[in-house]
């Protein structure tokens, strides 16, 4: 058949939309009909871009990059940059933070995949963050306050959204957490080299000083506050503990080995600022992003010419060190994993990072052993090649066997919950049950989120947080009311209604408008018109686009300050440089605005009827940007055809 409007090749990349020998539609609602005698028109469709529906905390993604890019505008004097804060942080409260340690699932489901490389939005997310930070922006606390008090117990990152997604829902909460500052696993498992303190500080505070929220450190629930107490004294309790007990490696003598330890207390003893050295020979067994910060603080703190302590002390709290010795030599680290090195779960350029700096990996082994000296203490590590069986790993027939000496063995194999002193509240697992509201089963007045229903990714613990916020809300409002049930893409979604007011474009009253005849209103002001917003139903694949439109552009890629093995010794700069203001305009604009227009004019240039037409500008917003008249429109199909985002589909005209 002809050539496609779809085609197109630049340096190797071809995208069809129809494959060779085509020349019929695959079914009569797609068939183009002739002339006039069609019903079908262009209809504008709202749907969720891949980046968000792959997002945890279900951030508007594409409408905070078109902000970037300057195609959504705000009103009045306000900036870009604090309207994208503004629009990012419906989500997600912690941009700055999440904007350098997410492991990005967006970018994985990005559609830009198809074209050439995925949009960088963790780098246009951290300088949203650090704009927001550097221009002192807090967080709108004005909603009419409700009377009704939330007790959190557990101060980390979903604890902490879930307070800010509650204060702007008008409902007062009090955070306790059982350390000295907020912060979680964020603050206490993440190295500063990673999440830079002053920055998660800032956001942290930004929370804090709303009116509102109370916090209360050093306190721990179920040991210094009853339970019973907090159901006294609050309409409703969230339990966002965390999961802060490590897993141990399963081997015999796990326990009874006192220089193995888990991954959770070593960086919990490293960013407390207790732990300056760790011991000469350092094996840790995982594979995730929290091996690589065990096996990367090791390589940057290094050990002592001298050392003749217990390696166990100081990378559990025991021993204090205050002073930074001057006698350090770099330490011998060695990571394994059950998987490949690209099959890993780290992300990938934290694993590529770990060997630049000097880390020994072994891949598809797994521990069988722990050999000790006379005294019972730790002296190396046995593994064998394995191969997986489901989720199962098991010695490979005929496995090499292999011994690495360890004067510390850590444990990064997972995590669950300290549930000391409320145990009723856990499971079998040493977490809490959740329904799919974030309700506790059996328990009314108790929700749930963050690690401690399940350990995952930090946004995962704030999407989480905001759907039990959501839950709460309901639960202290309209309590009689049986809860809707959660949306099939449940995420933060752009509202054109709420674009439309914000610009005073809201349509009428439908009373107002109302005509004895509906036929041919399309014009009348008390609805938006041949719209519909599907976006909490589907997610528009990249099939769905007209991927011809786009030219190969490539990323703007943040550099990163990786030590080599021979410089990474005390080397704690922060790891990830920022794209500056230029570069980060640039890669919003790769951004393909997948299921939302963003005004290329495809439509208006290739309507043969001149049907679809430009909104006038008095009029005009992000979402209604054309429309069509239907006295012209023959319903040939073409707009919908070259529609780069996949906004447009033939339905029934007016």
């Amino acid at each position: 058949m002809a050539t496609s409007p779809n085609d197109k090749t630049l340096d190797g990349y071809t995208f069809r939309r129809y494959d060779d020998g085509d020349h019929t539609w695959d079914s009569m609602e797609e068939h183009i009909f002739q002339e006039d005698t069609s019903y079908k028109c262009p209809t504008y469709i709202q749907k969720t871009p891949p980046c968000q529906g792959s997002c945890p905390s279900g951030e508007d993604i594409r409408g905070w990059l078109q902000i970037v890019r300057g195609i959504e505008k705000p009103t009045g004097d306000m900036t870009m940059q604090e309207y994208a804060f503004r629009r990012s942080t419906t989500a997600n409260p912690f941009p700055s933070m999440m904007g350098r340690v997410c492991p990005a699932p967006c970018e994985e489901g990005c559609n830009r995949n198809d074209v050439d490389d995925f949009v960088g939005i963790n780098s246009v997310e951290q300088y949203i963050g650090d704009e927001a930070i550097a221009l002192g922006l807090g967080f709108d606390d004005s909603a009419p306050t409700t009377g009704k008090r939330v007790a959190i117990i557990g101060g980390g990152v979903a604890g902490m959204a879930a307070a800010y997604q509650l204060r702007k829902m008008g409902h007062a909460s009090t955070i306790f957490d059982d350390h000295a500052q907020l912060g979680g696993m964020a603050r206490y498992g993440i190295p500063g080299y990673r999440v830079p303190r002053d920055k998660m500080d800032a956001e942290i505070k930004r929370i804090t000083d709303m009116d509102g929220v109370e916090v209360k450190l050093n306190t721990r629930v179920g040991k210094d506050v009853s339970v019973e107490s907090l159901e006294q004294d609050y309409d409703a309790i969230l339990w966002a503990l965390g999961c802060k007990k490590g897993r141990g490696l399963f081997v015999d003598n796990w326990n009874d080995v006192p220089n193995a330890i888990t991954a959770v207390d070593f960086l919990e003893a490293f960013n407390l600022g207790d732990m300056k050295y760790t011991a000469p020979k350092v094996v840790c067994v995982g594979g995730g992003d929290t091996s690589i910060d065990v096996v990367s603080v090791s390589r940057r703190i290094g050990t002592l010419a001298d050392y003749n302590e217990k390696g166990e002390d100081s990378a559990t709290g025991v021993i204090k060190h205050d002073a930074e010795p001057t006698n350090k030599v770099p330490a011998e680290v060695t990571l394994t994993s059950l998987f490949p090195l690209d099959q890993m779960t780290a992300a990938e350029h934290e694993v590529q990072d770990a060997l630049i700096e000097g880390v020994t990996i072994l891949t598809e082994v797994m521990p069988t052993e722990i050999l000790v000296d006379d005294n019972g203490r730790a002296v190396g590590l046995k593994v064998v090649e394995s191969v997986m069986d489901g989720n199962v790993p098991k010695p490979k027939e005929g496995g090499k066997e292999t011994i690495i000496e360890a004067d510390l063995i850590v444990s990064a194999i997972g995590q669950f919950g300290d549930l000391d002193g409320v145990e009723e509240y856990g499971n079998d697992r040493n977490a809490i049950d959740a329904d799919n509201f974030y309700q506790v089963p059996g328990k009314e007045g108790h929700f749930v989120a963050g690690d401690i229903v399940r350990p995952h990714l930090l946004t995962t613990a704030i999407g989480q947080a905001s759907i039990a916020a959501e839950t709460i809300n309901h639960f202290l409002t309209q309590k009689d009311e049986k809860m809707d049930k959660r949306p099939k893409v449940d995420k933060h979604h752009f509202d054109l209604l709420d674009k439309l007011k914000e610009y005073e474009l809201a349509p009428i009253a439908y009373d107002e408008g109302k005509e004895e005849d509906l036929r041919g209103t399309d014009s009348d002001n008390y609805a938006v018109h041949n719209y519909d917003d599907r976006s909490e139903h589907e997610i528009v694949e990249s099939s769905e686009l007209f991927l011809g439109h786009f030219e190969k552009v490539d990323r703007n890629k943040r550099t990163e300050d990786v030590p080599s093995k021979d410089d990474v010794l005390g080397h704690f700069v922060e790891r990830m440089n920022a794209l500056d203001e230029e570069q980060v305009v640039g890669e919003a604009e790769r951004c393909m605005s997948c299921g939302l227009c963003f005004e290329c004019d495809n439509c208006v240039i290739y309507c043969p009827q001149d049907a679809v037409f430009r909104v006038k500008k008095d009029q005009s917003t992000t979402g209604r940007y054309v429309d069509t008249n239907y006295d012209k429109c023959v319903g040939c199909h073409i707009c919908a055809d070259v529609c780069p985002t996949g906004y447009i589909e033939m339905g029934l005209g007016g």
